[in-house]
């Protein structure tokens, strides 16, 4: 008589390798039900486009991968509490692990399904797969989370010390009938009229890709991490962070790379302080989401939902579709745009050029980020955009302002990364490459620029940074600093 069934039900957690939920279901030693459950919505919100797509190709490389392995991944779609539970009388499964995901909505499905899975006499285990601390392994002396990001960390490291990496399953049993799959292409995740995401092709969704992502970086860009990942003009970032997103690698697998290629001597120490301290502050981010599940519709700091908010649907729009008149603001919604990502420093100019030279509402932006970011995430898109709007957990305070021309100059000196997004700037010179409306006309045309190819600023830096500290003096009293 075979073996009753286990269920490994597949979340954020899109890989083989390190994976400890799956490795438990594997040395159960009975046959394993790999199944994967498209909700409505990602922990109380639908997914947007960008994840959509990146969802699609990952789950196609998954099926692969489990299939060399003489296993197969099961659709289904649906709420998956109803989901899983009924696939569990299906298979007549008698335990289902998954591993947790930590936003509000997610912890509150997980707590619902380990409840009805009891009742029905089917044992329930959640595992640790995406964090390196779990939310409520890291307290303050006082007993509550952390809010600024520095004793966090501080704290972090040492509770972290050398985690342990699982390898990845040699074999996975299968039941001889497994239970029938929706198709994938059924689901219509992929754009196709129109293809929108004709742009992403740089990328490789799965975990075969992740990997490849990972070691490209550490044989390059990570020995000058420290020094450049600011600037937007050199491959210097890892561009990992929508594969630590979907768990097609995991923080744990990044941590002990970076420390055996340092170790090598392919970075310095600095660079991995640095690559470990992003990785911090992504635990920092879900650590928040865990406390605050409302972390993208409220703002941390109460105060701030006082803020006069302005209604401006042509700045808006100008801002989504890279028309502000700001060369670097730009090169950064049009990267976006083509790409599904944005490099971190100009996320930053983006963002802040949004809520504060603009005065728009950072959920309006938020929002846009999720729909059009292939590494969407439910605590770090949100904790960022609370941090660049002053609300946040440990934020940068509302009075810092950044200009967008002094950054431009600062992190694109050469103006390669403007050029690339704004073709219609590539032949100004570089004194002019961020500020483009100070050429003459005469300089313009030598440029090959014709009337109307950029737009005029849609607002003059001075005047949006008075305006924006006039509205902060409402919340308290600002300091006068400015980038």
């Amino acid at each position: 008589m075979t073996e009753a069934p286990i269920i490994l039900w597949f979340r954020q957690d899109l890989r083989l390798a390190d994976n400890p939920a799956l490795r438990l279901a594997c040395d159960s030693g009975r046959p394993v039900v790999l199944l994967y459950v498209l909700a409505d919505a990602a922990d109380g919100r639908p997914w947007g486009g960008a994840s959509r797509w990146w969802l699609e190709l990952s789950l196609r490389a998954l099926d692969l991968s489990l299939g060399a392995l003489g296993a197969r991944l099961v659709l289904r779609r649906g709420d998956p509490v109803s989901v899983v539970e009924a696939m569990a009388r299906e298979v007549g499964a008698t335990d289902v692990v998954w591993n947790r995901v930590y936003g509000g909505a997610a912890q509150a499905r997980d707590a619902a399904l380990m409840a009805r899975l009891t009742e029905n006499g089917v044992r329930a285990r959640s595992c640790n797969a995406s964090l390196l601390l779990e939310p409520w392994a890291l307290r303050t002396g006082a007993g509550g989370a952390y809010k600024v990001f520095t004793p966090f960390w501080r704290a972090a490291r040492a509770a972290i010390g050398a985690p342990e990496v699982l390898g990845a399953p040699t074999r996975i049993a299968a039941l001889e009938r497994p239970p029938a799959s929706d198709r994938l292409e059924d689901w219509t995740l992929y754009p196709a009229a129109p293809d929108w995401a004709a742009g992403f092709g740089d990328w490789i969704p799965g975990e075969v890709g992740a990997r490849a992502r990972l070691d490209a970086f550490l044989q390059g860009g990570f020995g000058r991490y420290a020094a450049q990942r600011d600037e937007p003009g050199i491959e210097a970032s890892s561009r990992l962070s929508p594969h630590l997103h979907w768990g097609e690698i995991g923080p744990r697998q990044v941590w002990a790379a970076a420390h055996a290629a340092s170790a090598a001597g392919l970075a310095s120490e600095r660079d991995l302080d640095k690559l470990l301290s992003e990785l911090g502050w992504r635990e920092f981010n879900h650590h928040l989401l865990a406390e605050r599940p409302d972390l993208k519709d409220a703002a941390f700091k109460p105060a701030y939902e006082a803020m006069p908010w302005r209604s401006d649907p042509q700045g808006l729009a100008a801002w989504r579709r890279g028309r502000t008149g700001y060369p670097l603001v730009d090169a950064g919604m049009r990267q976006l745009w083509t790409t599904g990502w944005m490099h971190n420093r100009v996320r930053l100019v983006a963002a802040s050029f949004l809520v504060k030279h603009l005065l728009i509402d950072w959920r309006e932006g938020e929002r846009w980020f999720w729909d059009t970011l292939v590494d969407a995430d439910e605590a770090n898109n949100p904790a960022n955009w609370q941090w660049v709007a002053g609300c946040g957990a440990d934020a940068s305070p509302f009075f810092r302002i950044f200009n967008p021309v002094a950054q431009g100059e600062r992190f694109d000196p050469k103006g390669d990364y403007v050029r690339r997004w704004v073709p219609e700037l590539a032949g100004l010179p570089d004194s002019l490459i961020h500020q483009p409306w100070k050429g003459t006309a005469a300089e313009r045309n030598r440029a090959g620029m014709e009337p109307g190819d950029y737009p005029a600023p849609v607002v003059e830096h001075a005047q949006a940074r008075l305006r924006a500290l006039d509205a902060f003096k409402n919340l308290t009293p600002p300091s006068t600093d400015s980038l």
